[in-house]
This record gives structure tokens, sequence and C-alpha cells, in this order.
């Protein structure tokens, strides 16, 4: 098993997120081309529930295991690797299975008496088989990142999404001549196409490993019977394969309350479709349009300023291994080497996007969606994407360091402000869907600071306040220059000069984070393929 630094870890995850990432946007300029925003609405309105069941079976057993197997492998305790890959498995496929059941009997209540819409019902009975393939591919992630290896996720990854555009938009297409609601379930059939193909590759690099991990064990069986001895006595046997070893339990001691944070942030994102939609209704909008309107803030809107999260959840992936192991050393250092690694690097990766989105919101979602109307949507929300990309290695951390309980609560606060907020201002004719963007934007303000305050707090961790300053004067230089370049028009076609702002903006903006030392060679030398020259 290749074993992976921090940093090259975190580069090759984010190389696959900016590759999904950006092939990401195909359906998601194309779909609404072809199924409308009423469309998107259908299909967006189907994954909060897929949140909240794949959060009770994945929501931290793939963190648990990566943290654990981390560890097992420091102690170089291989028994103990296959006691929990084969007990998170059994634990997973048998939730797996028992949420599946659920939706399929409860999928007519849901779409009866919960959401506004009934024509969503399709869409919820395709997406059933997710929650197997996801739950079993959760536990291989797990495993892998565990071992530092994050090669075959990326390439799951890859494969999945490359996989879920074409079956998707293909799907969604010969479907809709029957109808809105059946292109929406063709889109999410696409989506389990993909993920079907994200797990073959799992399963297949998996196999691999094992393969060579037998003819390592069968060559070491042979030296031994030349002339080694066993001890009978060896500690690590006996720790690691007694049938008393509780396991499962402490499986689930690491799991629960990693589960129960998240299930605070997918529930949260399910009432957050309830309230919405209702409140809509109560504001005197037609369930037609309120389901258009949020189809265009879940599928549009949001999906663009999540962006840059291929680095902070590449990030985030990385940090856990790296923390846990540097905990269990008791090595304050590193812990606060690697913090720092991370925020700085979500900082300088998320600004340049800030600037884009805020300045040239109008003609992205001209150009990308064919939807010019929701542009101040991504004006009200583009600020506020400098916190959500802090937030993911922060709550990363707070995981990583045994404080699952603290990053609950702290997203357990903000769901209920964000949910009061959505009821109070989403209501009101006046606001409508912008009132639901505002809680949107609180929410995350309010539980990125709260998570750096128990950081701060834990571990002493502190940004520095000059980086900051640095790359917000970086920012507004680099804003400058791309409205200067856009207003000189140098080309007929307004796609091309929106290009070629952006591109020289972010020139500049990295030759400022250059100058002001915020990104050296050092960094630049962790980069495969660029590390030979900048050694």
């Amino acid at each position: 098993m290749t074993k992976q630094n921090f940093i090259k870890g975190a580069l090759i995850l984010l190389a696959a997120g900016i590759i999904n990432r950006t092939l990401g946007f195909v359906p998601r300029i194309a779909l609404p081309r072809i199924i409308g925003a009423e469309g998107v609405g259908l299909y967006q309105l189907s994954y909060p529930f897929l949140a909240v069941m794949l959060t009770v079976i994945t929501g931290g057993i793939p963190l648990a295991v990566a943290k654990w197997i981390a560890e097992a492998e420091s102690r170089g305790d291989t028994l103990r690797v296959k006691q929990i890959f084969r007990n998170a498995m059994l634990l997973t496929v048998c939730l797996a299975l028992l949420m599946t059941s659920a939706l399929l009997l409860f999928a007519p209540w849901i779409t009866a008496h919960l959401l506004p819409d009934a024509r969503v019902y399709r869409t919820l009975l395709t997406m059933t088989p997710l929650l197997l393939i996801v739950g079993i591919s959760s536990v291989y992630r797990g495993y892998f990142q565990g071992k530092q290896d994050m090669v075959p996720t990326a390439v799951s990854q890859i494969t999945e999404t490359v996989i879920r555009i074409i079956c998707s938009l293909t799907f969604a297409f010969l479907l809709l001549p029957k109808g809105v609601e059946w292109a929406a379930a063709g889109a999410m059939l696409g989506v389990v196409v993909g993920e079907i193909g994200g797990l073959a590759v799992m399963l297949l690099k998996y196999a691999r490993e094992r393969l060579k991990e037998k003819r390592r064990h069968g060559q070491s069986d042979n030296s031994i019977s030349a002339g080694n001895t066993i001890d009978s006595d060896s500690t690590d046997y006996d720790e690691a394969s007694s049938p008393r070893t509780p396991v499962m339990r402490r499986l689930l001691k690491l799991s629960i309350p990693v589960t129960a944070s998240r299930m605070v942030g997918s529930l949260s994102y399910l009432l957050e479709s309830i309230f919405t939609a209702r409140s809509l209704a109560a504001a005197g909008i037609a369930t037609g349009k309120a389901t258009a309107q949020y189809g265009a803030l879940q599928g549009m809107i949001i999906p663009l300023l999540l962006l840059p999260t291929a680095l902070t959840y590449s990030l985030a992936s990385s940090l856990v291994p790296s923390l846990s192991e540097a905990a269990a050393r008791g090595d304050r250092a590193t812990i606060h080497k690697r913090m720092h690694q991370s925020m700085r690097l979500a900082l300088v990766a998320g600004a340049p996007f800030v600037v884009v989105m805020g300045l040239f919101a109008e003609p992205l979602c001209r150009l990308m969606y064919n939807h010019a109307e929701i542009a101040p949507m991504l004006q009200l929300m583009a600020p506020i994407g400098l916190f959500i990309y802090l937030q993911a290695p922060l709550q990363a951390a707070l995981q990583a360091l045994d404080k699952p309980g603290t990053a609950l609560m702290n997203t357990f606060i903000g769901a209920v402000v964000k949910l009061v907020l959505i009821v109070q201002l989403a209501s009101k004719p006046e606001f409508g869907i912008y009132g639901a963007l505002i809680a949107i934007n609180v929410n995350i303000v309010l539980v990125t600071g709260l998570h750096y305050i128990s950081v701060l707090r834990f571990i002493g961790f502190r940004m520095k306040m000059l980086d900051f300053l640095k790359v917000g004067a970086a920012m507004v230089v680099m804003g400058a220059a791309a409205r200067w370049t856009m207003n000189r028009e140098p080309l007929p076609a307004e796609w091309s000069n929106l290009l070629i702002a952006c591109a020289a903006s972010v020139i500049v903006y990295l030759l400022l984070m250059i100058w002001m030392r915020i990104i050296d060679r050092y960094d630049i030398a962790r980069i495969p393929l660029l590390n030979r020259w900048f050694k």
C-alpha cells in the first residue's frame, strides 16, 4: 500500500475534486436546459431525504474507519485493520438494507404529506439503490484513506462522475416526453449508474491490494519456515485477534457522535427544503414556481458556490488521519502545522472564486444556466463562500481530535437559527426565496465561527490575521483587474471576454500571493510535476 504524506494525499484528492467539480458542471449546465428549473427542483427535492438516510448509514463510519485504521497502521497492527474493515462493512450493509426498506415503505406518505410537490415520488423510488451502493463505497473509501492512500478514492470519484454525467443527461432526455417528473427520475437513475461504476473501481483496487498482501504473507511464511520462529505469546496477536475484542463497540463509539453531528446537518437540510417550500406557499407563491425557485437555489447557485470545496473537502479528508496520528503521538507542533497549511490553502484557493462570482454573477448565470434572473442570489451568497471553504478543515480538526460532540453542538445551534429565520423571512412576500437565502448565509457564518472558537479553545490554534489582510488586499486588486479587463471588451463574444477577465485577474492574484509570501516555492514544490523545478 502506498502511503502518501498529508500534502500529497490532499493534492491527489484535490486533483480528483477539481476534475469532478469541472465535469460536474456539465450536467449542472445542461440539465436545466433539458428539464428546466422546475425539473431541477423536483430532482433537488429528493436529495434531502437521501442525505438523511445516507447519514444514518455512512455518517461517521468512514471517518471512524479512516481514523482507527490510521492508528492501527502506525503500530503495524494488520490484524486489527482487518477486524475494523469487516465489522464496518457488516454494520453498513445492515443499516443500508434497513434504510432502503424504510424508504420504499414510506415513499408514498413522504410525497403526500411532507413534500409540497407529489411529482417527486418517482425520483424517490429511483434513488433507493443508492443507499446500499454508497454505503459499501464509503467503507472502502475510509479503508484506503486510513492507510493514507488517496488514489483509489480519487479514481473512483472521477469514474463515478463521468458515468453519472453521461447517463443522467441521456436518461433525462429520453424520459422527458413522458413528463418533467419522469425526466427528473431519469437524471437520478444516472446517479445510480455512476455510483455503481465508482464502487466497481473500489472493489478492483481492494482486490488487487489483497492479492499483494497474500503474496507478501506467502514470502514471509516461507522465510519463517526456513528457520525463524514465532512467539506464541505475542501481545499483538492476542490483542488484535481475540474474539473478546470489542471492535464493533469501539466502532460505534467512534462513529455515533460523528453521525449525530452530520445528522443535525442532514436533518437541517431536509427541514430546510420542507420549510422553504411551505414558507414560499405561505407567501402566496404557486407550487410550480416555488419548486423552480428552490431548484434554482439548490441546483444552480449553491453548486456554483461550492466549486472550491473540491480543495477544502480534500484537505479535510487528508487532515483527519494526519491529525489522528499526530494526536496519538502527542505531537502538538505537527497539529498546528497541518491546521495552518489546510486553513491557508482553503483561504487562498477560495478567495478568487468569491471575487469572480461576486463581480460576474449575471454573465455567469446567463451563460451557464440561461437564467440571468437568478444572479442576485449568487451575488448575495458569494461573500459567504470564504466561510464555507474554511469550515471543512475546522470541522475535520474537531473530529480528528476526538471532539465530535462539540462539532455536533455547533452544527445544531446553526441549524436551529437557520430554520427559525427561514420561517420568519421566507414566508414574507417581500423576501420570498431571498429569506431562505439570508437564513442559509447566517447559518454558514455562525457555524464556521463556532468551529473556529472551539479549535482555538482545544489546541490554541489561531489563524494569522496578517494572512487575511494580505488575501483581502489581493482580492481587491484582482477584482479591479477583472472589471477593467471585462470593460475593455477585447473580443466580440461575452463568454470569451469573461474567460479573459477571469484568467487575467487570477494571474494578478497569484503574483500578489507570491509577492506577499502567502505562497512560496516550497508550496509549489509539493505539487507533482512542478516539484522538479521548484525544489
